[in-house]
């Protein structure tokens, strides 16, 4: 099956001076699952070519085997720094979708248009659209058929309060996912500070956290299944 990966191509964070953009693991993980499964995977970005990678999951404490794997593995490299424009991707072409997180996302694709289209009509024609860490806020402003935000009323999960907390960046994104999911009418639920944590409502799957990205493209693999 076709698989869309779509990423940030944000890398300020804010007015701190410092960079962001995606995150390694949530990029890497998924990649591998949906990949060993068999899928071909296609990556896109607002602005197309290579999407910013966030400087603090390239540290050595943020390593896992997938990020690993993708450091030695060329033809992926290459892939990853020639994403193509979100705004000339066809979702009716793909099985299904993936955000990987980063803080990048909550200033570019959560504002974006054609990524609020992708994921309508993804959903739409009953394809499964999964999203990591920050990503769920993107769903920001993704509205249901009736106009209501698609997350009311749903089962959601993404990066907390209290893990925005832990990382020092509640002052400095430009707002709270876990507040305006719950805001939006989303059903919110989450496990521990970094702990794994993976909510599945019909064909929209979010995960909490980094240590989310693989169990939530597991899930993706489910339901792609079905």
């Amino acid at each position: 099956m076709k698989i869309l990966m779509v990423l940030t191509s944000h890398d300020k964070l804010g007015d701190t001076g410092k960079k962001t953009g995606f995150w390694l693991e949530e990029f890497a993980a998924p990649y591998y699952v949906l990949k060993d499964a068999g899928h071909e995977i296609t990556l896109a970005s607002p602005a197309g070519g290579q999407p910013p990678l966030d400087p603090k999951s390239d540290e050595p404490d943020a390593q896992t085997d997938a990020t690993n794997r993708f450091k030695n593995d060329e033809a992926a490299q290459a892939q990853l720094a020639s994403t193509e424009k979100l705004d000339t991707i066809d979702v009716s072409k793909f099985d299904g979708v993936f955000y990987p997180g980063g803080h990048g996302p909550l200033w570019d694709l959560a504002q974006s248009p054609v990524s609020k289209a992708i994921i309508e009509n993804a959903l739409a024609a009953d394809k499964p659209v999964a999203l990591v860490c920050h990503a769920p806020a993107v769903l920001k402003n993704v509205t249901a058929p009736s106009g209501d935000p698609i997350v009311k009323g749903r089962k959601v999960t993404g990066f907390t309060n209290q893990e925005e907390e832990a990382v020092g960046l509640t002052d400095v994104v430009p707002f709270l996912l876990e507040d305006v999911l719950i805001e939006q009418g989303g059903t919110f639920s989450k496990q521990g500070v970094f702990e794994p944590y993976v909510v599945q409502d019909g064909l929209l799957i979010t995960g909490q956290n980094p240590p989310s990205s693989e169990p939530a493209a597991e899930k993706l693999l489910e339901a792609l299944k079905k």
